[in-house]
């Protein structure tokens, strides 16, 4: 198996070359981790090439069509004619040739055994089955492409995962955490949120103070994360509650009770937001860079939930927007647009 060492894949970067490229790559294990996350483990030596991004680095996850076929010319190293980028051989195909794909958060990366972790949601409700039946695709909802994937896949199925490319001079995207020298942080965000926020978590500095606010649709759901001791994790079961109630809940409770912590990152004059229909729009309010203002927060979740905590933030509270990374990562009753 060929392997380049880092200082080996810096010189062999090319300026021209996509910063993301798709990687074929197959499953190796898979693993329930609750009754709705499911960890699924890729393999192959196209990851030898992966340009490791870290924090909540967002990937692409294109699906094989029917016989596992991938669209014709989509794995191409470095595309047809040397520079288009993935995206723009995929949207040259037919529809019926163009693989669907679906937005994803790397939860870990080993270079040494060349393995890539991803932990989905598993969208199927799980509330009545025995953990022993997860598997089974026959007790399945109707499911959208990455479902119907996640419920019949097996080690050696092939996926094409659109990721960092190590080999590029280009300048690395996919990250939104940026917090700067901020000493406090707030993170919070639904089950979509949890593999980046344990990420991120799991990569914070030593000292690092966060508050951390998980939303998951069951108490079953909470899983293990190695935090610091001046994070403080609060899992929050859904139950029955509407998507993101607890989560607001929490977050409005933290602000009140914690000024001390955000009231030095407001801003100086009041912030307009623009309204932000979530049915027709993405949400996705995040600056490139932070203030050093002290504080910073981190929100992603279900759309209409996280526009009414960036209202509440910003509008309310008065919290520079540049302080902020709101992302709207699913819309409740609506299916991922391929874009």
């Amino acid at each position: 198996m060929l392997t380049l060492p880092v200082a080996a894949r810096a010189r062999a970067a090319v300026a021209d070359r996509p910063a993301y490229s798709p990687f074929v790559l197959q499953v190796d294990r898979i693993r329930q981790l609750s009754p709705h996350f499911r960890r699924v483990t890729f393999t192959g030596d196209d990851l030898q090439f992966w340009g490791v991004g870290g924090h909540d680095q967002r990937i692409k996850i294109l699906f094989p069509l029917d016989g596992g076929r991938f669209g014709a010319g989509l794995a191409d190293d470095g595309g047809v004619d040397g520079s288009a980028t993935w995206h723009e051989r995929w949207s040259a195909l037919p529809a019926q040739d163009q693989n669907p794909f679906r937005t994803y958060t790397v939860r870990g990366f080993r270079a040494e055994s060349l393995e890539l972790d991803v932990d989905f949601v598993d969208h199927r409700d799980a509330a009545d089955r025995d953990p022993a039946e997860l598997a089974d695709p026959a007790d399945a909802a109707p499911l959208g492409p990455a479902g119907r994937w996640l419920a019949t896949a097996r080690p050696g199925d092939r996926v094409m995962v659109v990721g960092p490319d190590a080999r590029s001079g280009a300048e690395p995207s996919g990250i939104d955490w940026h917090p700067g020298d901020a000493t406090h942080a707030l993170l919070a965000g639904d089950e979509t949120a949890v593999p980046a926020i344990c990420a991120i978590l799991e990569s914070l500095p030593a000292g690092f103070a966060a508050t951390v606010f998980l939303e998951v649709p069951s108490a079953d759901d909470v899983l293990p994360v190695a935090v610091g001791e001046q994070v403080a994790v609060t899992w929050l079961p859904r139950r029955d509650a509407p998507v993101g109630a607890r989560l607001e809940q929490a977050v409005r409770g933290w602000l009140a009770g914690q000024p001390e912590h955000w009231q030095p990152a407001r801003a100086a004059v009041a912030q307009p937001l623009p309204e932000i229909d979530v049915d027709h729009e993405i949400l996705w309010d995040c600056a490139d860079r932070s203030e050093d203002r002290g504080f910073y927060a981190w929100l992603a979740g279900e759309s209409a939930a996280i526009r009414s905590l960036r209202r509440c933030l910003v509008t309310e509270h008065g919290i520079d927007r540049k302080q902020v990374a709101f992302m709207g990562y699913w819309r409740l009753g609506r299916s991922e647009r391929q874009r």
